[in-house]
Protein backbone atom coordinates (compact mmCIF):
# COMPACT_ATOMS: atom_id res chain seq x y z
CA UNK A 1 0.00 0.00 0.00
CA UNK A 2 1.64 2.95 -0.81
CA UNK A 3 2.28 5.80 1.85
CA UNK A 4 1.06 9.35 2.03
CA UNK A 5 2.17 11.90 -0.68
CA UNK A 6 5.48 13.37 -0.41
CA UNK A 7 6.04 17.08 0.40
CA UNK A 8 7.70 17.62 -3.24
CA UNK A 9 4.79 15.64 -5.05
CA UNK A 10 1.91 17.80 -3.10
CA UNK A 11 4.06 21.11 -4.52
CA UNK A 12 3.88 19.43 -8.04
CA UNK A 13 -0.02 18.72 -7.86
CA UNK A 14 -0.40 22.29 -6.51
CA UNK A 15 1.50 23.47 -9.29
CA UNK A 16 0.26 21.83 -11.72
CA UNK A 17 -2.76 22.92 -11.07
CA UNK A 18 -2.18 26.98 -10.99
CA UNK A 19 -1.17 27.66 -7.47
CA UNK A 20 1.25 30.35 -7.61
CA UNK A 21 2.44 29.88 -3.84
CA UNK A 22 2.49 26.01 -4.54
CA UNK A 23 5.49 25.50 -1.99
CA UNK A 24 3.91 27.84 0.59
CA UNK A 25 -0.10 25.75 0.29
CA UNK A 26 2.01 22.33 0.59
CA UNK A 27 3.69 22.83 3.78
CA UNK A 28 -0.05 24.48 5.45
CA UNK A 29 -1.67 21.45 4.16
CA UNK A 30 0.54 18.78 5.51
CA UNK A 31 0.22 20.49 8.86
CA UNK A 32 -3.28 20.68 8.78
CA UNK A 33 -3.70 17.35 7.93
CA UNK A 34 -5.37 15.06 10.55
CA UNK A 35 -3.48 12.07 9.33
CA UNK A 36 -1.46 11.12 6.59
CA UNK A 37 -4.06 9.66 4.90
CA UNK A 38 -5.75 12.94 4.51
CA UNK A 39 -2.87 14.76 2.14
CA UNK A 40 -3.91 13.42 -1.20
CA UNK A 41 -7.90 14.26 -0.36
CA UNK A 42 -6.86 17.75 0.72
CA UNK A 43 -4.48 18.35 -2.29
CA UNK A 44 -7.00 17.06 -4.79
CA UNK A 45 -9.65 19.24 -3.58
CA UNK A 46 -7.58 22.47 -3.70
CA UNK A 47 -6.68 21.15 -7.33
CA UNK A 48 -10.13 21.55 -8.34
CA UNK A 49 -10.15 25.15 -6.84
CA UNK A 50 -11.33 25.13 -3.66
CA UNK A 51 -9.87 28.07 -1.69
CA UNK A 52 -6.76 26.90 0.69
CA UNK A 53 -8.56 27.97 3.72
CA UNK A 54 -11.75 25.45 3.04
CA UNK A 55 -9.36 23.03 2.59
CA UNK A 56 -7.24 23.92 5.70
CA UNK A 57 -10.39 25.24 7.60
CA UNK A 58 -9.02 28.49 8.52
CA UNK A 59 -7.72 31.87 7.55
CA UNK A 60 -4.40 33.80 9.40
CA UNK A 61 -6.06 37.10 10.19
CA UNK A 62 -4.66 40.50 12.32
CA UNK A 63 -2.13 37.40 14.01
CA UNK A 64 -4.99 35.61 14.70
CA UNK A 65 -6.39 31.82 13.13
CA UNK A 66 -9.59 32.21 12.43
CA UNK A 67 -12.02 29.54 11.44
CA UNK A 68 -13.67 29.06 7.91
CA UNK A 69 -16.90 26.98 7.14
CA UNK A 70 -17.83 26.40 3.68
CA UNK A 71 -19.88 28.56 2.47
CA UNK A 72 -19.02 31.79 4.07
CA UNK A 73 -16.96 34.34 3.38
CA UNK A 74 -13.05 34.12 3.67
CA UNK A 75 -11.48 37.24 5.18
CA UNK A 76 -9.00 39.11 3.06
CA UNK A 77 -5.93 40.04 4.00
CA UNK A 78 -6.43 43.57 3.29
CA UNK A 79 -9.34 44.03 5.65
CA UNK A 80 -6.81 43.80 8.43
CA UNK A 81 -6.11 47.84 7.42
CA UNK A 82 -9.34 48.49 8.62
CA UNK A 83 -8.82 47.06 12.03
CA UNK A 84 -6.10 49.07 12.36
CA UNK A 85 -7.86 52.08 11.76
CA UNK A 86 -10.52 51.27 13.47
CA UNK A 87 -7.59 50.20 16.65
CA UNK A 88 -5.56 53.52 15.56
CA UNK A 89 -8.45 56.32 16.83
CA UNK A 90 -7.88 58.16 19.80
CA UNK A 91 -9.87 57.55 22.70
CA UNK A 92 -11.24 53.81 23.85
CA UNK A 93 -13.66 51.88 22.87
CA UNK A 94 -16.39 49.95 25.39
CA UNK A 95 -18.80 48.54 22.59
CA UNK A 96 -17.72 47.41 18.94
CA UNK A 97 -20.41 45.64 16.47
CA UNK A 98 -19.25 43.91 13.70
CA UNK A 99 -21.86 44.19 10.82
CA UNK A 100 -22.19 42.20 8.01
CA UNK A 101 -19.49 40.07 9.89
CA UNK A 102 -18.79 36.69 7.75
CA UNK A 103 -16.38 34.88 10.01
CA UNK A 104 -16.50 37.94 12.71
CA UNK A 105 -12.76 38.10 12.23
CA UNK A 106 -12.88 41.61 12.01
CA UNK A 107 -14.83 41.62 15.70
CA UNK A 108 -12.55 38.94 16.95
CA UNK A 109 -9.48 41.35 15.92
CA UNK A 110 -10.94 44.21 17.48
CA UNK A 111 -12.26 42.76 20.74
CA UNK A 112 -8.56 41.26 20.91
CA UNK A 113 -6.80 44.25 20.21
CA UNK A 114 -8.92 46.48 22.80
CA UNK A 115 -9.06 43.60 25.40
CA UNK A 116 -11.98 44.46 27.15
CA UNK A 117 -14.84 45.68 24.99
CA UNK A 118 -18.39 44.13 24.64
CA UNK A 119 -18.42 42.62 21.44
CA UNK A 120 -21.59 42.52 18.90
CA UNK A 121 -21.36 40.74 15.90
CA UNK A 122 -24.38 40.28 12.87
CA UNK A 123 -24.82 38.70 9.75
CA UNK A 124 -27.94 37.79 7.39
CA UNK A 125 -26.25 34.55 6.48
CA UNK A 126 -26.97 31.81 9.00
CA UNK A 127 -23.71 29.79 7.80
CA UNK A 128 -22.24 32.90 9.32
CA UNK A 129 -23.75 33.47 12.18
CA UNK A 130 -22.63 29.78 13.03
CA UNK A 131 -19.00 30.19 11.62
CA UNK A 132 -19.08 33.58 13.64
CA UNK A 133 -19.76 31.95 17.03
CA UNK A 134 -16.69 29.86 16.97
CA UNK A 135 -14.29 32.73 16.20
CA UNK A 136 -15.71 35.06 18.89
CA UNK A 137 -17.18 32.81 21.91
CA UNK A 138 -13.51 32.96 23.53
CA UNK A 139 -13.61 36.55 23.56
CA UNK A 140 -17.24 36.79 25.09
CA UNK A 141 -18.82 37.91 22.21
CA UNK A 142 -22.41 37.30 20.69
CA UNK A 143 -23.52 36.65 17.21
CA UNK A 144 -26.79 37.39 16.09
CA UNK A 145 -28.69 36.83 12.82
CA UNK A 146 -31.06 39.18 10.74
CA UNK A 147 -30.38 42.16 8.26
CA UNK A 148 -27.55 44.74 8.98
CA UNK A 149 -29.39 46.81 12.67
CA UNK A 150 -32.19 44.74 12.49
CA UNK A 151 -30.48 42.18 13.72
CA UNK A 152 -29.16 44.12 16.89
CA UNK A 153 -30.27 44.26 20.40
CA UNK A 154 -32.11 47.09 20.70
CA UNK A 155 -30.37 48.38 23.88
CA UNK A 156 -27.31 49.09 21.66
CA UNK A 157 -28.91 52.08 20.21
CA UNK A 158 -26.37 55.30 20.65
CA UNK A 159 -23.82 52.96 22.43
CA UNK A 160 -21.99 51.75 19.95
CA UNK A 161 -18.26 53.01 20.13
CA UNK A 162 -17.00 51.20 17.03
CA UNK A 163 -18.89 50.03 14.08
CA UNK A 164 -17.10 47.88 11.69
CA UNK A 165 -19.23 46.95 8.20
CA UNK A 166 -17.05 44.81 5.47
CA UNK A 167 -20.31 45.09 3.51
CA UNK A 168 -20.21 43.33 0.16
CA UNK A 169 -19.24 46.13 -2.19
CA UNK A 170 -19.09 44.12 -5.90
CA UNK A 171 -21.43 45.52 -8.83
CA UNK A 172 -24.12 42.77 -9.74
CA UNK A 173 -22.61 42.74 -13.16
CA UNK A 174 -18.88 42.30 -11.70
CA UNK A 175 -19.82 39.08 -9.82
CA UNK A 176 -19.41 37.14 -13.31
CA UNK A 177 -15.75 38.57 -13.34
CA UNK A 178 -14.36 37.58 -10.02
CA UNK A 179 -11.97 34.85 -9.53
CA UNK A 180 -13.32 31.27 -9.53
CA UNK A 181 -12.29 30.81 -5.88
CA UNK A 182 -14.73 33.67 -4.83
CA UNK A 183 -17.24 33.29 -7.54
CA UNK A 184 -18.34 29.70 -7.06
CA UNK A 185 -17.55 29.14 -3.34
CA UNK A 186 -18.89 32.49 -1.75
CA UNK A 187 -22.22 32.81 -0.85
CA UNK A 188 -23.55 35.93 -3.36
CA UNK A 189 -24.57 37.77 -0.71
CA UNK A 190 -21.92 37.93 0.98
CA UNK A 191 -20.16 39.74 -2.63
CA UNK A 192 -23.06 41.48 -4.42
CA UNK A 193 -23.35 45.18 -3.51
CA UNK A 194 -26.18 46.31 -6.09
CA UNK A 195 -25.69 48.40 -9.50
CA UNK A 196 -22.66 50.46 -8.59
CA UNK A 197 -22.04 48.42 -5.40
CA UNK A 198 -22.92 50.42 -3.11
CA UNK A 199 -26.16 49.73 -1.65
CA UNK A 200 -25.55 48.03 1.47
CA UNK A 201 -22.86 50.57 2.16
CA UNK A 202 -25.64 53.30 1.79
CA UNK A 203 -27.95 51.65 4.12
CA UNK A 204 -25.37 50.95 6.65
CA UNK A 205 -24.52 54.81 6.49
CA UNK A 206 -28.14 55.93 6.46
CA UNK A 207 -28.54 53.57 10.27
CA UNK A 208 -25.19 53.91 11.67
CA UNK A 209 -25.95 57.64 13.48
CA UNK A 210 -28.81 56.13 15.43
CA UNK A 211 -26.56 53.33 17.00
CA UNK A 212 -23.27 55.10 17.28
CA UNK A 213 -21.82 56.97 20.94
CA UNK A 214 -21.05 60.24 20.22
CA UNK A 215 -17.67 60.58 18.94
CA UNK A 216 -18.74 56.80 17.83
CA UNK A 217 -16.87 55.46 14.29
CA UNK A 218 -18.00 53.89 11.61
CA UNK A 219 -15.70 51.80 9.56
CA UNK A 220 -16.35 50.42 5.99
CA UNK A 221 -13.99 48.77 3.45
CA UNK A 222 -14.72 49.44 -0.37
CA UNK A 223 -12.90 50.26 -3.80
CA UNK A 224 -10.96 53.08 -5.08
CA UNK A 225 -13.38 53.56 -7.74
CA UNK A 226 -15.91 53.47 -5.50
CA UNK A 227 -14.78 55.35 -2.73
CA UNK A 228 -16.09 58.88 -3.57
CA UNK A 229 -19.53 57.84 -3.69
CA UNK A 230 -19.10 56.21 -0.34
CA UNK A 231 -17.18 59.13 1.09
CA UNK A 232 -21.07 61.04 -0.23
CA UNK A 233 -22.78 58.86 2.02
CA UNK A 234 -21.41 59.01 4.51
CA UNK A 235 -21.12 63.16 4.99
CA UNK A 236 -24.89 62.61 3.54
CA UNK A 237 -25.51 61.03 6.69
CA UNK A 238 -24.21 63.26 8.67
CA UNK A 239 -20.68 61.76 10.05
CA UNK A 240 -17.81 63.71 9.86
CA UNK A 241 -16.02 61.71 7.02
CA UNK A 242 -12.34 60.82 6.11
CA UNK A 243 -10.91 58.49 3.50
CA UNK A 244 -8.29 55.70 4.91
CA UNK A 245 -5.67 54.61 2.07
CA UNK A 246 -3.32 51.80 2.37
CA UNK A 247 -1.73 51.46 -1.43
CA UNK A 248 0.41 48.62 -0.71
CA UNK A 249 -2.56 46.75 -0.02
CA UNK A 250 -4.69 47.84 -2.45
CA UNK A 251 -7.01 49.02 0.90
CA UNK A 252 -9.50 52.02 1.07
CA UNK A 253 -11.41 52.52 4.24
CA UNK A 254 -14.15 55.28 5.06
CA UNK A 255 -14.22 56.09 8.40
CA UNK A 256 -17.14 58.35 9.65
CA UNK A 257 -17.48 59.51 13.07
CA UNK A 258 -21.12 60.48 14.97
CA UNK A 259 -20.47 64.41 16.19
Amino acid sequence: MPGPPSRDSVVAALRAAGCVFAEDEAELIVAAAPTPADIAPMVERRAAGLPLELVVGWAEFHGRRVTVEPGVFVPRRRTEFLVEQALAQPGGAAVVVDLCCGTGAVGAALAAGLGTAELHAADIDPAAVRCARRNVAALGGRVHRGDLFEALPGGLRGRVDILAANVPYVPSDDIALLPPEARDHEPRVALDGGADGLDVLRRVAEGAPGWLAPGGRLLVETSSRQAPAAVDAFTGAGLRTRLAVCEERYAHVVVGVRT
